[in-house]
């Protein structure tokens, strides 16, 4: 049901609270980084400790740290999302987090070529929006653009209703 004073809902625009993220690139590299770091695990504890070269707990330590940094930037980039409520939409990127209110977000851009969804903001600059990438799951990044291009113009500057 739509709240009062809330545009009315089109077959585009989902309810908000909204999260866009690519899920299957997510699922990808989670899966990708608790796989390596098992198999660092394993390894360090699998290599001999006699013979000829043998392998010190310091070098079973640093095979281990290895594992958690390699898991570790593979979680980094499974990070972005793009959060939408009432209030506005918050871009989770890489290593950075902005929250906007919906009257700076002027358009949303995803054209053919490009790795994710660029928001230009009142200000007259972009921002990127890894949250929603063609990457893996072109389709779904289409859809999930169009959604939130039609919640920006039901929501934003160009909106005549008042929320």
């Amino acid at each position: 049901m739509t709240p009062p004073g809330a545009p009315a809902l089109s077959a585009d625009r989902p309810e908000l609270p909204v999260t866009f993220r690519p899920a299957r690139t997510r699922a990808v590299l989670l899966g990708l980084g608790a796989g390596l770091l098992a198999a660092f695990v394993a390894i360090a504890i699998l290599l001999p400790a006699d013979g000829a070269r043998p392998w010190h707990t310091s070098d079973r330590v640093w095979l281990v740290c290895t594992g958690l940094l390699v898991t570790g930037v593979l979680v980094l980039l499974s990070r972005p999302k793009v959060a939408a409520d009432r209030d506005g939409v918050t871009v989770v990127n890489l290593t950075t987090r902005r929250r906007l209110a919906w009257a700076q977000v002027v358009r949303v851009n995803l054209r053919p070529g490009d790795p994710w969804v660029y928001l230009d903001l009142a200000d007259g600059t972009s921002l990127a929006a890894m949250g929603i990438q063609p990457g893996i799951g072109r389709g779904r990044a289409l859809r999930d653009a169009r959604a939130l291009r039609a919640l920006t113009e039901a929501y934003g500057t160009g909106n005549p209703t008042e929320h």
